[in-house]
């Protein structure tokens, strides 16, 4: 597939091609940082957030700060710029040595900021945020305050209604490369009930296990 291809379902079209091919290179084709994606996903990830900000602060008026930090919280975590990036088929563009690799929830997660810190690097603020309200506006307007509560805060909730301990999380694991950590949590219930979670970083595992436990629960 040819980037023309994916600067249309981008609906950006890049002056300079080698950013565009930057964002998508992973680190296992070259450990060159002006030439795979982790500069430019450190710049994207700053700009996501300051942009999702901006958003919300534009298009929640009503909103106090706690719920606009909720919202802004699940809108830019790994799980949901890696459902944007399949959104888009970054998947079918990732130059990565195996095929393995572009499987990865935390790759896609990379991948979808360096295309944003690409954009803006190649245009300019506004082009990102056109970027990022064009692609994110639906998730934006299913976000709803009682969805937007996270799972850890959920959870204590629940057990705090059934009169238990605070649920207890544990990491079992942290796998993977410094660039490209994998954690590996384990919330319990008790010693028959508990849940797993996996993140790019130890909040996001243990919000996935606290998920994962309230879908038990909820059985």
């Amino acid at each position: 597939m040819c980037s023309s291809d994916l600067e249309d379902i981008l609906q950006y079209h890049f002056h300079n091609q080698h950013l565009l091919t930057q964002a998508l290179t992973h680190s296992s084709v070259t450990n060159n940082e002006h030439r795979n994606y982790e500069r430019l996903e450190f710049l994207g990830d700053r700009v996501l957030g300051m942009t999702m900000a901006h958003l919300l602060f534009k298009m929640f008026p009503d909103d106090r700060e706690g719920q606009l930090s909720q919202r802004h919280v699940k809108l830019v975590c790994a799980d949901t710029v890696a459902e944007v990036a399949l959104k888009l088929h970054l998947n079918d563009y990732i130059i990565a040595k195996d095929k393995e690799t572009v499987k990865s929830i935390n790759v896609l997660c990379d991948v979808g900021e360096a295309i944003i810190g690409a954009i803006y690097i190649d245009s300019d603020i506004e082009e990102a945020i056109a970027f990022v309200e064009r692609n994110w506006k639906d998730l934006i307007d299913k976000s709803d305050n009682g969805s937007q509560k996270d799972f850890k805060t959920r959870l204590q909730e629940k057990f705090h209604a059934l009169h238990l301990p605070s649920p207890v999380y544990e990491l079992l694991a942290k796998e993977g490369s410094e660039h490209e950590p994998l954690f590996k949590v384990k919330v319990t219930l008790n010693d028959e009930t508990f849940a797993f979670g996996k993140g790019k970083n130890k909040k996001a595992a243990e919000q996935q296990a606290a998920g994962n436990l309230l879908e038990i629960m909820d059985k």
